[in-house]
């Protein structure tokens, strides 16, 4: 069938583009690449600069506490009863008959879940769960920053522990991870390779969650990406991996651009085109006629096509609160701020049509159905209970202000082993042939057979098993 498929593309293909056309094309592409081959070659790492973020002017560097601190999550029975007021005082509307999650989180199910919110959930069992690992905070450019640190409980006599960087996205936060540290950190017990084993760190975006948030304009993944590279080496580490989705992946892909010889491997679950052009016009269009002549695979094929449907319109469908956190994010965050009903809407929302676009479909939007409530609303919590709805949408318009096509990341390829899980219900796919414009070094590549934008938490052991082939081929090599 498929082979059937691309002989229809061949015969398609020569119908539409006789010589007279196919000529000018290809001196164009090839126009294009000389041009794109020059530009890459202007750089091959990017500055990293510093950076004060704290209150006021920046102390003598002797002043700044830079020492690790033990930090521990804890319940405080005046935020509990603040929160359970105002969930008292939801006030809430009737949807639309048969909307399902069309329109945003339904509001008949948004009942359902502030009931029980309310009345069943237990924050402080899991608060109990949070702490069971630690959780540290270290001051760096002015900022705590939060982080949990991960060690192997048992190690073999003379096994290392790999260190590995996670970082989240938005709306994610730390607590993302937590399905798949065990994967991660006692592989054997999982049923995974036992010889490949990592410490973890798990940071919080300085905005998000129990990292303070920038108290001046500007700050942005660049600068994120330095302050992260200052942990790890404050923790001990001059060389370590990294693994990021989401912001997680913007962030890691900078940093690996920036100390290129402190990354072993780079590892994705969401990859972002930088260049688009020509070059990925062509791609994207002859690849739905002749996907075998630009690169593409059936894989790719079936996730790319129809492409508006799948891609423009998807993008449009999704991508409204972008436009508002990268223009007038301290607006929607007075509101989100003050309704903790409001803000589970405007998050949970997310891990619903996020996870699989399909479930815009059901009355519940799916939720239950990789997620168990009590995760959705520990998420939701350290948002709510941090005050850093408002911080943590701050961080779109800090890197949307920029112009990030003509950004030194942008143009600054990566060089590091990349390894990419493409996950089938992620909001955009880049096959690799397009991929590999950034990424030079692409290790491993692998079209994931189920799951959506939040893989650690929805699908931890697939996430796990990739990360693990990744690094066993780096190292092999």
């Amino acid at each position: 069938m498929w082979r059937q498929l691309l002989e229809d593309g061949r015969s398609a293909f020569n119908d539409r583009w006789p010589h007279s056309v196919l000529v000018p094309v290809a001196v164009g592409v090839g126009g294009a690449m000389v041009g794109w081959m020059f530009c890459r070659r202007k750089a091959k790492t990017i500055e990293m600069g510093d950076g004060w973020w704290g209150s006021g002017l920046r102390p003598h560097q002797q002043s700044e506490d830079s020492g690790v601190r033990p930090f521990t999550v804890e319940v405080s029975d005046a935020d509990i009863q603040d929160l359970h007021s105002r969930l008292d005082r939801t006030r809430f509307f009737s949807p639309l008959e048969h909307s399902h999650f069309h329109y945003g989180l339904n509001a008949s199910h948004l009942q359902k879940i502030v009931s029980y919110w309310r009345k069943s959930f237990d924050w402080r069992r899991q608060v109990e769960r949070i702490n069971r690992y630690p959780h540290y905070k270290v001051t760096i450019e002015g900022l705590e920053v939060h982080f949990i640190h991960v060690k192997p409980p048992n190690l073999a006599p003379g096994q290392k522990a790999r260190p590995l960087l996670m970082v989240h996205g938005w709306p994610g936060s730390f607590y993302e991870f937590y399905r798949i540290l065990p994967l991660l950190t006692e592989p054997a017990k999982h049923g995974l390779n036992p010889d490949l084993v990592f410490e973890v760190i798990c940071p919080s975006i300085p905005g998000y969650g129990f990292s303070e948030a920038p108290h001046k304009k500007g700050f942005n993944a660049v600068a994120a990406a330095r302050i992260f590279y200052k942990l790890m080496t404050k923790l001990g580490f001059q060389e370590f991996y990294l693994q990021g989705g989401d912001w997680g992946s913007i962030i890691t892909t900078i940093l690996s651009q920036m100390k290129p010889e402190s990354v072993k491997g780079l590892h994705l679950n969401m990859v972002f085109d930088p260049l688009g052009g020509l070059r990925t016009f062509l791609i994207l269009f002859l690849g739905r006629y002749v996907p075998w002549l630009v690169g593409l695979t059936r894989e790719d094929v079936e996730r790319l096509y129809p492409f508006f449907e799948k891609n423009v319109y998807m993008v449009m469908r999704e991508s409204g609160y972008l436009h508002i956190q990268a223009t007038k994010p301290d607006t929607v965050g007075s509101a989100l701020n003050d309704s903790p009903a409001g803000l589970a809407a405007y998050i949970l929302e997310k891990f619903s049509t996020w996870t699989d676009p399909e479930f815009r479909h059901l009355e519940d939007g799916g939720l239950d159905r990789k997620y168990s409530m009590d995760d959705l609303l520990t998420n939701v919590m350290i948002y709510w209970l941090t005050g850093s709805i408002t911080s943590s949408m701050r961080f779109y318009k800090e890197n949307f202000t920029r112009n990030f096509l003509n950004s030194p990341e942008s143009r600054t390829a990566v060089y590091v082993p990349t390894g990419i899980a493409a996950f089938p219900c992620e909001l955009t796919h880049i096959p690799r042939v397009l991929a590999k414009q950034k990424f030079k070094n692409i290790v491993t590549y692998t079209h994931m057979p189920r799951g959506g934008h939040f893989p650690a938490m929805e699908e931890p052991e697939l996430l796990a098993q990739d990360i693990q082939n990744f690094v066993s081929r780096v190292e092999n090599k």
